[in-house]
């Protein structure tokens, strides 16, 4: 904790200092710091800041994260802007004051919200940074446009950041150097978190990352705005860094939001990326063509109906987060009726009003994350008005974003990834000039949308254990960025190569498979996948020159609906409990994974919540698979002979292959232990807790274990296999429940099972429960010896496992010594 605030404090001093250097010294002909090595510099102290912000600190929570990453996207605009000056790129007159100006705007009032919310916090050193930062910035925008203002007023905020910084590493120091003794008001790190804020953060339905990317919002909207309003003289590619910087920093915070399992958020910062990087390359298309870009009307006309659907969902969670996109519904219809889109004045005006509404929203959004009075957002009107109805009714409680196969630090991106498919598909409705294909606005539509935030969907989609999924939208996002590239850029101009149509076919291959597999996933994902063949059919058509005039219109018309159909469905899934508007079932119904009506359910091992809930399951009779020390097994409480008799019929146990009995701690045996042999006692004693299971006679002590009628299911008449696993949350789980009865967690014959998909998918309808842990620690199971000879020196082995015979011998000797 105290070396990330300490990153992020002192990597905001050092760029300080570097920016106070390059001010005290900008009066002279030649800089002390040149501007290409300074936007280097800043580059590098911008990553320091963004791991810094991410792995924040825990105390100072949404006000150090959003600090630290607010001022890395503004260094690393900043920083690029410098190395294009230094690089001569901006060469005309007032070209660098007309690149940063809009930057330093945003981010002038950026801060001084953070700096207020600090103030009122009491996050004094915080605030303080933010203050003098925001000062500086506003100083540089004044020195720009007046000679009357020097630099040295810009030099001196900076320093005063310096001289925060350097009282925060005196104070780290001396909290060091004297063991917490001597702390300086404002650097305890150590400090008592109260117990609201133990709360606050422990919460994770708060996306703390949503604050900058409502900052983030503001940089865009400030370029243009300023633009409108006469800011700036034009707009051209020295303003690029800074959309391409919110653009990037924004796919950043939209995997971060998805990290803090907030996906409607995530989604939205995933289409304003879209917006902000095809506003970079609009200004940086000029370079090579002298008229402006024209826009097709159809995608953006899409691209509004999607944000009206998420900011009507996300209303329903906070009405005034669904008002604020609204805003981004009026920017795409604007766009959609202005021909140069991002160049005209209807769009730049809407710009203008996203840049107020981004501010606003992220006052409120930050003050209701740091203080204790919360500033109201209608956050659960709607949630009281659909307690009392019976059709729609909010998804909510711990099971909210539970992974599909196990455990998983994201949620859900289905959603997205059907977005995405919406608009590539809508974005290739228009057919670009064959000698000018860059005059219309598609590439960054196709690879950004279908390409890059496609990807994006497929990563989580497979981290979530989909990996059907994760294939289908993997291989189509490649689909995209190639096409996209070779077809809207030109790459083969107006001759058709065989090549392309070669690699066209290898991916019809590729997604005929992933038909075939989607007859066993739903109705709608089949479908999904066989109109994607109407895409890739086109391409191929259009590569080998034979392209009926409008079978790609409606091939892409087709696939368009089926996505938004889709789209609907996760959305409506992941909001509502039941299935509004469901996916479907399996066209071919298979057994064993999805082959049972329900199924179960699968808990996170490093969670104490649940190996609790897993103990409620066992108590009340069921049976569960979980991880040991070796591989994945199936348990039943003892004292519940229907659970045994289920797990027992479940395994299909061969009558060679008994069940076998776990313990906790020898504890659980004390009062029987009149009934073994002095010998056998200390070898168990000193054989456990570790993968070894003995095989000792069947007596009286099964009783004292509470099994009654389960025991005839357990061992074989004459002997029984005990063990204590050398597990924590086995055993955990043991001191819970009480003796357990165990069998490999697979129908018997086949191999043992070493990840708890393999659990899922082998016994999924059989097993009410999944404790997941990922893979095993071990693929072999534990060593089976036959203790029924021991008080005659003498053991054997059924199996040899994981722990090797001579190890097990010696233990034995040592007993025998002893």
């Amino acid at each position: 904790e105290s070396l990330h605030s300490s990153t992020g404090l002192l990597g905001i001093s050092a760029g300080s200092l570097l920016l106070a250097v390059h001010f005290y010294s900008f009066p002279r002909a030649a800089p002390l710091i040149p501007a290409t090595a300074l936007g280097v510099l800043l580059l590098i102290v911008s990553s320091l800041l963004a791991y810094a912000g991410i792995r924040r600190s825990l105390r100072h929570a949404s006000l150090f994260l959003t600090l630290c990453l607010t001022i890395s996207v503004f260094w690393c605009g900043y920083g690029v802007i410098f190395i294009l000056d230094g690089q001569r790129v901006l060469n005309d007159a007032g070209d660098f004051c007309n690149a940063v100006v809009p930057g330093l705007v945003a981010f002038t009032l950026a801060l001084l919200i953070i700096a207020v919310v600090g103030f009122l916090c009491r996050e004094v050193v915080l605030a303080l940074v933010a203050s003098a930062i925001s000062l500086a910035s506003a100083h540089e925008v004044a020195m720009l446009y007046s000679p009357t203002f020097g630099s040295s007023a810009v030099a001196c905020n900076y320093m005063i950041v310096c001289l925060a910084g350097g009282y925060f590493a005196l104070g780290r120091f001396l909290c060091f150097l004297t063991k917490e003794k001597i702390v300086l008001p404002g650097t305890d790190l150590a400090k008592e978190k109260t117990h609201e804020q133990i709360l606050s953060s422990a919460s994770s339905s708060v996306n703390r990352f949503a604050i900058t990317g409502l900052i983030l919002n503001m940089l865009p909207a400030s370029v243009f705005g300023c633009r409108l309003l006469g800011v700036t003289g034009k707009l051209f590619v020295g303003q690029v860094p800074w959309l391409w910087a919110a653009g990037l920093y924004q796919i950043g915070i939209c995997v971060l939001s998805y990290r803090a399992l907030d996906v409607l958020m995530a989604t939205f910062f995933a289409f304003t990326s879209i917006l902000k990087l095809a506003g970079g390359y609009c200004l940086l298309y000029p370079v090579w063509q002298t008229e402006e870009p024209s826009f097709p009307t159809p995608f953006l006309v899409v691209f509004s109906v999607l944000f009206a659907v998420l900011a009507l969902f996300l209303a329903l969670k906070s009405p005034v987060d669904g008002l604020y996109l609204l805003v981004y519904v009026a920017y795409c219809i604007a766009l959609a009726c202005r021909p140069k889109g991002f160049f005209e004045g209807g769009p730049q005006g809407v710009d203008v009003a996203i840049f107020v509404a981004s501010a606003l929203m992220t006052l409120i959004h930050l003050y209701n994350a740091n203080a204790s009075a919360k500033v109201p957002t209608g956050k659960n009107a709607v949630k009281a008005l659909l307690a009392h109805s019976s059709f729609l009714k909010l998804r909510e409680g711990p099971d909210f974003h539970a992974p599909y196969l196990g455990y998983s630090k994201y949620a859900d991106a289905e959603v997205l990834g059907y977005a995405c498919s919406v608009l590539a598909s809508f974005a290739i409705t228009v057919t670009g000039h064959p000698q000018a294909p860059l005059a219309t606005v598609v590439i960054p539509w196709v690879v950004v949308a279908g390409g890059i935030l496609k990807l994006l969907g497929g990563s989580v989609a497979f981290a979530r254990g989909k990996t059907l999924e994760s294939s289908a939208f993997i291989l189509y996002a490649v689909m995209w960025i190639i096409w996209g590239l070779t077809r809207y850029s030109g790459l083969y101009g107006t001759t058709r190569s065989f090549h392309a149509a070669v690699g066209i076919v290898a991916f019809m291959l590729f997604n005929g498979f992933i038909v075939f597999c989607t007859l066993f996933l739903s109705i709608a994902w089949f479908f999904y996948s066989l109109t994607f063949f109407l895409i890739t059919i086109s391409f191929l058509l259009d590569a080998i020159h034979t392209l009926p005039a409008g079978y790609d219109i409606a091939a892409t018309i087709i696939f368009g609906l089926v996505s938004f159909y889709c789209f609907l469905s996760a959305l409506f899934s992941s909001t509502f409990e039941g299935s509004c508007l469901p996916m479907g079932r399996p066209i071919v119904q298979l057994s064993g994974v999805r082959g049972g009506v329900n199924e179960c359910l699968h808990l996170p091992a490093r969670k104490a919540s649940s190996v609790k809930r897993i103990a409620d399951i066992l108590k009340n009779g069921g049976t569960c698979g979980i991880p040991t020390d070796t591989v994945y097994v199936l348990v039943a409480a003892c004292n519940r002979p229907d659970a045994v008799e289920k797990a027992h019929q479940s395994k299909r146990q061969a009558q060679d292959r008994p069940m076998s009995l776990w313990i906790s701690s020898l504890k659980q045996l004390e009062p029987a232990k009149h009934l073994f042999s002095p010998l056998l006692w200390d070898f168990m004693e000193a054989a456990w807790p570790s993968p070894i299971s003995l095989v000792i006679p069947r007596g009286e002590w099964v009783d004292f274990l509470g099994m009654k009628d389960s025991a005839k299911y357990v061992g074989t008449p004459q002997s029984v296999a005990i063990r204590i696993p050398d597990c924590s949350v086995t055993t955990h789980l043991i001191d819970l429940v009480g003796p357990i009865v165990v069998t490999s967690a697979n129908p018997t014959g086949e191999a043992d099972t070493t990840h708890h998909n393999q659990v899922y998918a082998k016994l999924g309808d059989k097993v009410d429960a999944v404790l997941c842990d990922g893979p095993s620690p071990e693929n072999i199971a534990s060593t089976v010896v036959d203790c029924t000879k021991i008080d005659s020196g003498n053991i054997g082995f059924f199996r040899v496992g994981i722990i090797p015979k001579s190890q097990v011998v010696q233990i034995l000797e040592q007993v025998q010594k002893k």
